[in-house]
C-alpha cells in the first residue's frame, strides 16, 4: 500500500470566492459558511483522485493549502472561521471518496494570539470529523514581525500537551511568506530549519516525550549541513547530532533523487514516510526523466541501495506507526 502523507485539498472555486470576500470585509459583519454542494466538491475531487491513480498512491493525507491559510491578517477572527471552513471542505471530501483521503486539520494560528486559542479546532477535527493529523505553522507571522517564537519555546507547549492527549501527530510546514527576501516556497525550507534545530535545542522531547513531529520537504536545509551541527554539538557538550535527528520524522517531499539518497543516508528509512504534496509545486514535468517531479515513488524505487523492507517503511509501515487515527480497510490495503 502507498500511503502519502503530505498533500493538500483541491477545493472547489466556491472555496475561494468566500476567502476573497472574507478578506474584502476582513471577516466583518460573518454572514455565515457558503453552502457548496457535494457535485461542485466533488468535481475536483475526482481530478484529485486521477492523479493519485495514475501514480499508484492508494491514501492521501490532506490539509489546508498553507500558503492560502492567511495567518498574518487581522482580525484573528477571520483567520479562525476561514481554518474552520477549510476543516469542514476536507472532511467532505474525505467523506465522498474515503478510500483515497484522510483529513488532516489545519489551525486557526495567528500572531500575538496564546496558543490555546487554537486547541479547540484540534479536539473537534480529531473528536468529530476523523482526521488523523495536525499541520502546525511555526512561523504564523509569515515572513513579518514580531519574531515568532521557536518550537522549542514554551509557548508551545499547551498545543504539545494536546497533541500527546489525543495521540496526533504534527507536520510542521510553514504557510506564505510577507517578507520581500523570500518566496513562500524559500520560507518553508527556511522555516523548516529553524524549526528543527529549535526542537532539538530544547527540553521539548524530554518533557514531551511522546510527541510526534514529522518535519515537511524532508527537513528543509538540515540534511545537507550535517557535519556543522555535528560538530557544533560536539563543541557545546550535547547529544550526537545524529541521535538527537532519530527523535523527529521527515516527509519524502523533495523532488531531486540526489536530494533523497542523502536524506536516506542520514537520517534513515526509519524516519522518512512517503510524501509527495500531490498536486502542488512539484506537479510539472521533470525534462529528464519524463514524468512530474512528484511522482516519487519511481525515484525511490530506483534508490538501489534500499532494501524492500526500507521501501515498506517509507511506503506504509512508518505512517501506520505513526498515524494511529489512521483506519485502513482490508480493501484499500489490496
Amino acid at each position: 500500500m502507498i500511503i502519502d502523507i503530505h498533500g493538500h485539498t483541491l477545493a472547489p472555486p466556491e472555496v475561494y470566492q468566500f476567502q476573497g470576500r472574507m478578506v474584502g470585509s476582513r471577516g466583518n459583519p460573518f454572514a455565515g459558511f457558503p453552502k457548496i454542494s457535494d457535485e461542485s466538491i466533488h468535481k475536483q475531487l475526482k481530478k484529485h483522485v486521477g492523479l493519485l491513480q495514475s501514480v499508484g498512491t492508494d491514501l492521501q493525507f490532506i490539509s489546508p493549502r498553507p500558503y492560502l491559510a492567511m495567518h498574518s491578517l487581522q482580525p484573528s477572527g477571520m483567520v479562525h472561521k476561514w481554518t474552520e471552513f477549510v476543516n469542514n471542505i476536507i472532511a467532505r471530501q474525505v467523506e465522498l471518496e474515503p478510500d483515497y483521503f484522510r483529513g488532516v486539520a489545519g489551525l486557526p494560528q495567528s500572531p500575538g494570539e496564546d496558543i490555546r486559542e487554537c486547541l479547540p479546532e484540534l479536539k473537534r477535527c480529531m473528536e468529530e470529523l476523523g482526521f488523523v493529523g495536525v499541520q502546525v505553522n511555526p512561523d504564523p507571522m509569515e515572513g513579518g514581525h514580531p519574531t515568532p517564537p521557536g518550537l522549542g519555546d514554551e509557548y508551545w507547549y499547551p498545543l504539545y500537551e494536546a497533541l500527546v492527549e489525543l495521540d496526533v501527530p504534527m507536520l510542521v510546514h510553514s504557510a506564505a511568506c510577507c517578507s520581500p527576501r523570500e518566496s513562500y516556497t524559500l520560507h518553508f525550507i527556511n522555516e523548516e530549519s529553524i524549526a528543527i534545530m529549535s526542537l532539538l535545542d530544547s527540553n521539548v522531547f524530554e518533557d514531551f516525550p511522546d510527541l510526534k513531529v514529522v518535519v515537511s520537504h524532508t527537513g528543509g536545509a538540515i540534511p545537507f549541513q550535517m557535519g556543522r551541527f555535528r560538530a557544533w554539538r560536539l563543541r557545546a557538550g550535547k547529544e550526537n547530532f545524529d541521535t538527537a535527528l532519530k527523535k523527529l520524522y521527515f516527509d519524502t517531499c523533495n523532488y531531486s533523487k540526489e536530494a533523497l539518497e542523502l536524506a536516506f543516508k542520514v537520517i534513515g528509512p526509519d524516519n522518512l514516510l512517503f510524501g509527495t504534496e500531490l498536486p502542488g509545486t512539484g506537479s510539472v514535468p521533470n525534462p529528464e526523466t519524463g514524468y512530474d517531479f512528484d511522482n516519487l515513488k519511481p525515484v525511490i524505487d530506483s534508490i538501489d541501495f534500499l532494501t524492500e523492507e526500507d521501501r515498506y517503511k517509507v511506503y506504509e509501515g512508518n505512517a501506520k506507526r505513526l498515524y494511529s487515527r489512521l483506519n485502513v480497510t482490508a480493501a484499500q490495503t489490496k
